[in-house]
């Protein structure tokens, strides 16, 4: 593919030396495995490719508002990269060259410590949607488990910048953007905006649900730009870099933005389209059960809500990027025809806007229910979610967020 050339294009350094190729070939063999020290994962993650290792959540990890660390989805882009805590250090590039650095051990001595629940997203979840129910899209094939939820631990940005030297409440003119690069090469980009906005919550990130990072998600530090695509919150990262411009790297220029649904990839022009940075309205099922009231269990559920007969139970999340609440899931058991609201489930989020997904669940008389569930969520702005996959196509699959549709059929009694 193209785009693979286009990314290796860019770690260009020469050729190999004729001297050095066997039989016309480099020796594969005699290469160091850069994957070597990849970690263990769970088996029970979803995994979409093995090397670089991409996985999403099963569903029992989606069907908890804290996602367990062992469950959380997984996106590599390469290697993890061997970090060890201390030595690794922080680099801060100012605008005009100078640079501090900072160790783990100054982050957590010199700063105040902030804990806030976040949800991050792959740009590509439920991209597997948009190809089934329009066309075919690149990337890989996500289907709803590209998201999950964590409480994360670690030190404001913000902060950081301003004790390097950055006149955060009176910004220079020519700083637009903060770049960031992480130890296996890989960069990205936000917006000054979002990096220094006391109600940001931009964190550099040293531990995920109380504990310390793990190797697939950062260990010992990444960024975390709450509200935005996943994408821009660099694991293992080593440089923060102000900038009048945004990250020059393949992943911020050339991937991870969207064009209309009528341009293929080869009429796309990247550089006409900005990065994405927050993510529109979410929502999905994770959870569609029969529970009955002759099981212990079910019945305590079926009280809750006032029903003594067969029912269906419906669970999922919702999301909104930028921080916005959700104030409203609608449901449907025939395929939008007619529809309902579900109970937002109560949850303990910390942070200073909505970071983190809402549960939702509806429980339904089964009498009551078509072939068809389907879910769309409200925001605080009042986004809601497009019905159809179509209109907003585009070839890579990117921030696919149409109803989500689960069939169903009544289990024999």
């Amino acid at each position: 593919k193209q785009e693979v050339y286009d990314i290796l294009d860019t770690f260009y350094i020469g050729d190999v030396d004729p001297q050095d190729l066997v039989d016309g070939k480099v020796p594969v063999e005699q290469l160091a495995d850069p994957f070597k020290n990849d970690p263990k994962r769970d088996e029970r993650l979803i995994v979409h490719s093995a090397r670089p290792f991409n996985a999403e959540t099963p569903e029992e990890g989606l069907n908890t508002f804290i996602t367990p660390d062992d469950l959380f989805y997984v996106r590599q882009h390469m290697w993890v990269p061997e970090v060890f805590e201390d030595s690794h250090r922080l680099v801060v590039e100012l605008e005009d060259g100078q640079e501090k650095e900072y160790s783990l051990q100054d982050l957590k001595k010199k700063f105040k410590e902030h804990s806030i629940t976040a949800t991050l997203q792959c740009s590509g979840n439920r991209r597997k949607h948009m190809t089934d129910e329009s066309r075919s899209t690149n990337g890989l094939q996500w289907e709803g488990g590209a998201i999950s939820n964590a409480e994360w631990t670690g030190v404001r940005l913000r902060d950081v910048l301003k004790d390097a030297g950055v006149q955060i409440d009176d910004l220079p003119s020519e700083i637009k953007h903060v770049q960031f690069e992480g130890a296996e090469a890989y960069g990205a980009s936000i917006p000054i905006e979002k990096a220094v906005d006391q109600f940001g919550d931009v964190l550099l990130a040293y531990k995920m649900n109380g504990k310390p990072l793990a190797p697939d998600h950062g260990y010992p530090l990444r960024l975390l730009a709450p509200g935005n695509v996943a994408a821009r919150s660099v694991k293992w990262i080593t440089r923060v870099r102000l900038s009048d411009e945004e990250s020059t790297s393949q992943w911020q220029r050339r991937d991870y933005k969207c064009f209309g649904p009528n341009i293929g990839s080869q009429q796309a022009d990247w550089d006409s389209a900005p990065a994405i940075q927050e993510t529109p309205v979410q929502s999905a099922i994770t959870s569609l059960r029969d529970v009955t009231p002759h099981s212990t269990q079910d019945s305590k559920l079926l009280q809750v809500y006032g029903l003594e007969e067969d029912s269906i139970a419906v669970e999922g999340y919702s999301y909104a990027g930028g921080g916005r609440r959700i104030i409203r899931v609608d449901v449907s058991a025939d395929d939008g025809r007619t529809w309902h609201q579900a109970e937002l489930l109560p949850d303990k989020a910390k942070g200073a806007k909505a970071w983190a997904w809402s549960r939702w669940r509806w429980v339904l008389p089964r009498q009551q229910a078509g072939r068809c569930f389907v879910v769309k969520a409200v925001d605080e702005a009042y986004n809601t979610q497009p019905g159809e996959y179509e209109p907003n196509y585009n070839f890579r699959g990117n921030l696919t967020s149409s109803w989500h549709r689960v069939g169903y059929r009544a289990q024999p009694s």
